[in-house]
């Protein structure tokens, strides 16, 4: 089983970065980008056994202990087959 959690800016916390790609692009010519939020991906392969609905809990307790700081930060979890 595959899952994957994306981690993002919340809409209310400014992105620097994501300003800072905006900006790159339409300087390169891409004048209908309006603006750009960056994050981050994460692709986890996990070991065979638990079930979907576990495996679902233990990926939404990792992103909100781990890889997302929940302050700040918004994550989504997608479990795949």
């Amino acid at each position: 089983m595959k899952a994957i959690i994306q981690v993002a800016l919340k809409k209310t916390v400014l992105d620097p970065q994501g300003r800072a790609i905006t900006k790159a692009l339409q300087s390169h010519g891409h004048d209908d980008v309006l603006a750009v939020r960056q994050g981050k991906f994460f692709e986890i392969e996990l070991a065979p056994g638990p079930s979907r609905e576990s495996a679902r809990l233990n990926l939404e307790k990792l992103a909100a202990e781990v890889l997302a700081n929940p302050v700040i930060e918004d994550y989504d979890v997608t479990v795949l087959d």
